[in-house]
């Protein structure tokens, strides 16, 4: 039998939609994590509650974005934390230089 990996183990024990929000969670506490090291923040300020919203938010986003695209699991969590990490204004920089690009 074959040994499934960590998102496939948590993606069969929660199922699905509690895997994305982990993965979302998991790229915000990781940007956190890293402004609070830059001494931008503190670690239980109230700028974590602000998290949440964003967390939930780019987990509805990545989800469609990486069904719109064709991925499946554990490639889709991984999508939607990297996603989460950049936040709504990574990934819109990431878009706009992507669109320009096309051009």
């Amino acid at each position: 039998m074959d040994d499934p990996g960590f998102i496939e183990t948590i993606d069969r024990v929660f199922g699905g939609a509690l895997t994305t929000l982990i993965g979302a969670f998991t790229g915000r506490l990781m940007y956190h994590s890293g402004e609070v090291k830059l001494g931008r923040r503190r670690f239980f300020g109230r700028e974590l509650l602000w998290e949440i919203p964003v967390a939930v938010g780019m987990a509805l986003i990545g989800e469609a974005a990486a069904s719109h695209i064709g991925l499946t699991q554990p490639v889709s969590t991984g999508f939607v934390a990297m996603l989460a990490y950049l936040g709504p204004r990574g990934v819109e920089a990431l878009l706009a230089a992507w669109l320009c690009r096309k051009r």
